[in-house]
């Protein structure tokens, strides 16, 4: 369990459980998996030789990035929990769409990496998930998703991403957003219900 857990169970203020681990007086073993601090020792459950375990985590938008730490630390715990030691977690903000993302794409060359965890299959690639997961299997690789149901299966979402996407390509960043709104609520607004 991450440390924030750990003081809201033994009824310790998070700040000063922080303290005590920055001061290394906490009374119970942690370790660190990048910016989370979990309690206990760590899972050492992965054999030698079979490759490294990375937490993958991905938020579209800088505003979304305080979800960034919530998420790693819901799929940290998640993959401890199925005995697979984590040896590094990988963080990113950027589209799914985006094919160029430098961080997935540096953790899908690097042939040490062995599994690939992450939290929905729509974090990983909104499209074409399948296809990875396929590729790595082929090279002795795994992707494990920790909840393989899709968050939304709203049809109308995916094509407000494409749109916004191809907006922002034609006119730029700023007004994607609002015209793929725009197109959609126009397309919306003429189809008969």
């Amino acid at each position: 369990m991450n440390l924030k857990e750990w003081a809201a169970s033994t009824g310790i203020a998070y700040i000063t459980a922080r303290r005590q681990y920055a001061a290394g007086t906490l009374p119970v073993p942690t370790y660190r998996i990048g910016r989370l601090i979990m309690v206990g020792e760590p899972v050492t459950g992965t054999p030698a030789g079979t490759g490294q375990t990375v937490v993958y985590a991905r938020v579209s938008s800088a505003d979304q990035k305080p979800d960034l730490d919530r998420q790693v630390a819901r799929v940290t715990v998640w993959a401890t929990g199925q005995k697979l030691g984590v040896d590094r977690v990988v963080t990113e903000v950027g589209s799914a769409l985006n094919g160029h993302r430098k961080k997935f794409l540096a953790l899908l060359r690097d042939p040490a990496v062995s599994t690939i965890v992450v939290e929905h299959r729509d974090r990983f690639a909104r499209f074409g998930a399948e296809y990875v997961e396929a590729a790595l299997s082929a090279q002795g690789r795994r992707l494990l998703v920790v909840d393989p149901a899709e968050v939304d299966d709203d049809l109308v979402r995916d094509i407000t991403e494409i749109l916004t996407s191809l907006c922002a390509r034609l006119y730029g960043r700023r007004a994607a957003a609002n015209r793929a709104r725009r197109a959609v609520e126009a397309a919306t607004e003429e189809s008969p219900a």
